[in-house]
C-alpha cells in the first residue's frame, strides 16, 4: 500500500517497561529508549492510500485516525510499533483491518485546525461503542527542528508487530526521514490511553508535530516463535 501521513501530533510518556512488556506479542521484547519504554497517543490525517502504487482509494483511503501505540525489538535489533487502538471513521477500513489483526476500532474523529498568528492542530475522537475519546492539540514550532535522538528514535519506526491467525508478524513500512518540529500542547482531554490499560499522569514529555511524509507499507512476514 502507498499513502500520506499528513499533520502528525506526537505525544509521548514514559512508562514502566514491565507494563510495556506485558502487551507485547510473543517473539518481540518491549523497546527502551532513553531508559524507558513510552506510549504514544499519535493523531494523523491518512490521505490517499492507493493499493500498490496505482489504484487510488479517494473517499475511502483519506480519514483521520488516532492510535496508542508501544515499541517494540525483535532478538535481531528489529524495531518496531505494536498498536493497542487505532481510532478511525471509516468502518470498511476498521473492520478489513481488524480481519487481518490490527486493533482498530470504529469511532467519530475528527481533524482540528486553528488558524490564525499562532496555527493549531489536533484531532478529536469519541468511540462509538464505550464512549472512550481524546481531544488534543499543539502548537508547532516551524522555525525549529526536533533532530534529537529521543525524537527521531520514538518516531523513526519501519514497521510494525502484530499477531495474525496465531502467530507474531513483522509489517514493513518504508518511509523517509519525519519532517520534525518541537511543539507545546495546547489542549489535550485524553482517555484513550486509560481505555488501553495504561495508568499516565502529568503533560506528556515529548510533544511533536510533523506536516506529513509519504509512506510504503510492504508485505508481512513472520516473527520466529521463542
Amino acid at each position: 500500500m502507498d499513502q500520506r501521513w499528513e499533520d502528525a501530533v506526537f505525544l509521548h510518556w514514559r512508562i514502566p517497561v514491565a507494563a510495556a512488556a506485558a502487551r507485547m506479542p510473543p517473539g518481540v521484547r518491549a523497546d527502551v529508549v532513553d531508559g524507558s519504554a513510552w506510549v504514544g497517543l499519535v493523531g494523523f490525517r491518512m490521505h490517499r492510500i492507493r493499493l500498490g502504487a496505482a489504484v487510488p482509494l479517494p473517499w475511502l483511503g483519506s480519514f483521520p485516525e488516532i492510535n496508542v501505540r508501544l515499541y517494540s525489538r525483535e532478538p535481531d535489533g528489529t524495531r518496531g510499533v505494536v498498536f493497542l487502538s487505532l481510532d478511525a471513521p471509516r468502518l470498511a477500513v476498521v473492520l478489513g483491518a481488524r480481519a487481518a489483526g490490527i486493533p482498530y476500532v470504529w469511532s467519530r474523529c475528527r481533524a482540528v485546525f486553528t488558524d490564525g498568528a499562532e496555527p493549531a492542530h489536533g484531532y478529536d475522537v469519541r468511540r462509538w461503542r464505550g464512549g472512550a475519546g481524546s481531544s488534543f492539540a499543539v502548537r508547532a514550532d516551524r522555525d525549529a527542528t526536533a533532530d534529537d535522538a529521543l525524537s527521531l528514535e520514538l518516531t523513526a519506526r519501519f514497521g510494525l508487530h502484530s499477531r495474525s491467525g496465531g502467530r507474531t508478524v513483522h509489517v514493513p513500512i518504508e518511509h523517509g526521514p519525519w519532517p520534525l518540529h518541537p511543539a507545546t500542547t495546547t489542549h489535550l482531554e485524553d482517555g484513550l490511553v486509560a481505555a488501553a490499560g495504561l495508568d499516565v499522569h502529568g503533560p506528556p514529555e515529548s510533544v511533536l508535530f510533523s506536516p506529513g511524509l509519504r509512506t510504503r507499507i510492504g508485505r508481512p512476514r513472520t516473527v520466529p516463535s521463542p
